[in-house]
């Protein structure tokens, strides 16, 4: 952990920071995001169609 001096004698430390990871636009575009979008957009629509006939 790099550590330095301030101008009044206090040490600062500072944290080790993790390298960056570019993600590329493949990675989003899996089936699995496109199958959970599909499932909470049906159970959506069901929730809001089962509320409109209760009424």
């Amino acid at each position: 952990m790099p550590v330095t001096n301030e101008s009044e004698g206090r040490l600062n430390a500072f944290a080790n920071e993790p390298k960056i990871e570019v993600i590329d636009q493949s990675s989003s575009d899996s089936k699995g995001s496109w199958k959970i979008i599909l499932a909470g957009s049906l159970l959506l629509i069901s929730l809001i169609s089962f509320s409109l006939t209760i009424k």
